[in-house]
């Protein structure tokens, strides 16, 4: 089985120099789709955007053993203001430091957001003001809110009853999961004070137990299932 997004059904929409071309999207058989892509976020600022580089290729191959999909596993870096952005339905991004976007990055962010595309944000310590800060650029109306424990991205292949689960110690807080919603749908799920990206590494890179990497791996293959299909 292989996941597609709704909107891939309907249109493809490809931003360029402000304007947006829309072209109809057919799909034929399903073979016509070998796999599916997904993207690491590169941002300016002078932030790691590149930090764990074993995390999302790992979460593929975890998605492609437990939740079916079919996700090509070389791992690809998108521009934030780059056009390509609108090949992947999930785009990863993390850091430790400083992010900034330009203008024409939050305009093509938002674009890709609203017309289907997804974000995952994990940070992976001292991301925070930082994010908060330039997602107000993409969506200036619009708040991180934190997602409820009966939201369906809790509820997928694999359930979390008490909602997002804690990786990593940052400052002794509680794990949180943030979410941006857009005319009622979540477009962006921020991990704060959790570290899912730290989880999906290479068990040799942080030395978790098996159990905790195991909680990361299924929450972000949760989190795949569901930007797929929403």
């Amino acid at each position: 089985m292989i996941f597609l997004k709704k909107s891939y059904f309907k249109n493809c929409i490809i931003s360029r120099n402000k304007f947006l071309f829309l072209f109809p999207f057919i799909l034929f058989p399903f073979s016509f789709i070998h796999a599916q892509q997904v993207a690491s976020l590169k941002y300016n600022g002078g932030g790691d955007w590149y930090a764990n580089p074993t995390s999302v290729p790992d979460l593929i191959t975890f998605c492609n053993k437990n939740i079916n999909t079919k996700i090509d596993k070389k791992l690809i870096n998108v521009e934030v203001g780059s056009p390509a952005i609108f090949n992947y339905p999930i785009v990863f991004m993390t850091g430790h430091g400083n992010v900034l976007f330009s203008n024409e990055d939050a305009e093509n962010l938002r674009n890709y957001l609203i017309s289907g595309g997804f974000l995952e944000i994990s940070d992976n310590y001292g991301l925070d003001k930082y994010i908060r800060r330039e997602m107000k650029k993409v969506f200036p109306n619009l708040e991180f809110q934190e997602i409820p424990l009966n939201h369906p991205i809790y509820h997928q292949t694999f359930i979390f009853e008490n909602g997002l689960p804690k990786i990593h110690e940052h400052n002794g807080k509680p794990a949180q999961a943030f979410g941006i919603f857009y005319k009622g749908r979540l477009v962006c799920f921020y991990d704060y004070e959790s570290d899912l990206s730290d989880g999906w590494e290479n068990k040799e890179v942080h030395h978790d137990p098996q159990q905790i990497r195991e909680k990361a791996l299924k929450m972000g293959a949760n989190i795949v299932e569901y930007a797929f299909k929403n």
